[in-house]
């Protein structure tokens, strides 16, 4: 399936029938879920491997990923009725590989103590977290980043424009480096009451960190 075909079958998507504005319940469109996913293929860090979804939401990502190959696929959300959606959206989308499913906060680790655990050379992160736009939520992909930097080896991000400087000075900071860099825009529609408009853009910018 080639990045235009998973972008039409991550269509079938849906989004959150009820999103929580203090965690920062945005949907990550198809058109980018689809590139970040061909882009985390390209660089062979799917196929094989086991890829954990932070903050899955209703499941897009984890989805995506369940086209290309992987051990296993696990996404985890701290909200049962996102985890409810995302259920159903497997149903929808019918990915090769089955998604695990795991209510718990991403951005507690470790998330799993296990002999068969894999490891971190063998685990990709792939997550759109919460940008931290809301006061007194401030930096929160930080803690997301935190996580990412413990489980595995590579992980793929989407942060609010302008957070260059910050996720690079972390992923520095904790022996990472940032090996790719782009901006991308969140076409999103109206969800909650403050927003002005049906549609807004959001101008972002995605991350691939490789960490040691």
């Amino acid at each position: 399936m080639d990045k235009a075909a998973l972008e039409r079958r991550l269509s079938r998507v849906a989004g959150f029938e009820d999103p929580s504005v203090e965690l920062e319940q945005y949907p990550t469109p198809a058109d980018l879920a689809a590139h970040l996913v061909h882009l985390a293929d390209v660089q062979r860090d799917l196929a094989g491997k086991t890829v954990v979804d932070l903050g899955t939401g209703t499941g897009v990502l984890a989805l995506g990923v369940a086209f290309r190959g992987p051990a296993r696929v696990l996404a985890l959300d701290r909200d049962p009725a996102a985890l409810a959606q995302a259920r159903q959206n497997e149903r929808a989308v019918a990915p090769d590989v089955p998604v695990s499913w795991l209510l718990a906060d991403a951005t507690r680790a470790p998330l799993c103590v296990s002999e068969d655990a894999p490891s971190r050379e063998e685990t990709t992160v792939l997550m759109n977290p919460p940008f931290g736009a809301q006061t007194g939520n401030e930096h929160a992909d930080r803690a997301f980043l935190a996580t990412a930097s413990e489980i595995a080896s590579v992980s793929y991000s989407i942060h609010n424009a302008g957070s260059r400087a910050f996720v690079e000075a972390f992923s520095d900071d904790e022996g990472g480096e940032v090996t790719h860099a782009f901006g991308a825009d969140l076409d999103v529609e109206r969800q909650f009451a403050h927003q002005s408009s049906e549609r807004a853009v959001i101008d972002t910018e995605v991350f691939r960190i490789r960490w040691e």
